[in-house]
């Protein structure tokens, strides 16, 4: 005897709450499901860690190395701009954290809201970093072949070097700076990247999060990307440290 339709509607809806959309056809249950994408997005973060942990153990050598150009090459950036860029990426984790949040109790608007407020963070912190290589291509601190020298030859002829009272460099350890910018540009450069993968895949989440993709039971893909994004903001932070902070006293 062929089942009455009520009973076909209440199996269907039990097919439904077993089998949602979003849970992949080779996982049994939600929960399996998240377990991966949690270990697999934690494993690619550790990948990420030993990555800038040979570019930090590079720095910190050549530092040890080159101690004196190290601290001269490190005079010429702005403290003030990287002290920005630090706050700036502070309250992205704030908002991105609040975004999680809001995926989590079901406010589609609240997290539309916060995944929007980091992307326009985002942006500030690239363009904020703009700012900074375009002063570093006018006095020809881009390592090549124009790179300029006369900064730590003849201090007084720079207002950052003079300011912070630097003493001319010998050649021999003048040429050394290039090595200090040779490594601004690759961890900042690689950081800068990272920001902008994040920037595309907000957009993507913000357009998604409209829809309610992230509010209706299906947070993983929110709380992933959030470590994602914390990760990015304590790599400058060490950046900030590292790169600004020490030896400015000359």
């Amino acid at each position: 005897m062929p089942d009455s339709p009520a009973i076909a509607h209440g199996a269907a809806e039990s097919a439904h709450e077993e089998h949602p959309p979003y849970l992949r056809h080779h996982f049994e249950s939600v929960e399996q499901q998240a377990d991966a994408a949690g270990f697999a997005m934690w494993l690619f973060l550790v990948t990420e860690v030993m990555f800038f942990g040979g570019l930090f153990t590079a720095y910190l050598i050549y530092r040890n190395w080159y101690f004196p150009a190290f601290v001269s090459a490190s005079h010429q950036l702005d403290i003030r701009w990287g002290t920005l860029n630090t706050l700036v990426l502070i309250l992205s984790s704030f908002t991105m954290a609040m975004g999680v949040w809001c995926s989590e109790t079901r406010r589609r608007r609240g997290l539309v809201l916060c995944l929007s407020l980091t992307l326009i963070l985002g942006l500030g912190f690239l363009g904020i970093k703009t700012i900074e290589y375009s002063e570093k291509i006018e006095k020809h601190h881009v390592p090549g072949f124009h790179y300029s020298l006369q900064s730590f030859l003849n201090p007084d002829s720079d207002a950052a070097a003079k300011a912070a009272g630097d003493k001319p460099l010998p050649l021999d350890m003048a040429r050394h700076t290039e090595v200090y910018f040779s490594l601004y540009f690759a961890m900042t450069g690689m950081h800068a990247a990272h920001m902008i993968i994040g920037i595309g895949i907000l957009v993507f989440m913000i357009f998604r999060a409209r829809a309610g993709a992230y509010t209706s039971g299906h947070v993983t893909f929110v709380e992933n990307f959030g470590l994602y994004w914390h990760f990015v903001d304590i790599i400058w932070i060490y950046l900030f440290a590292l790169l600004y902070l020490i030896s400015r006293h000359g």
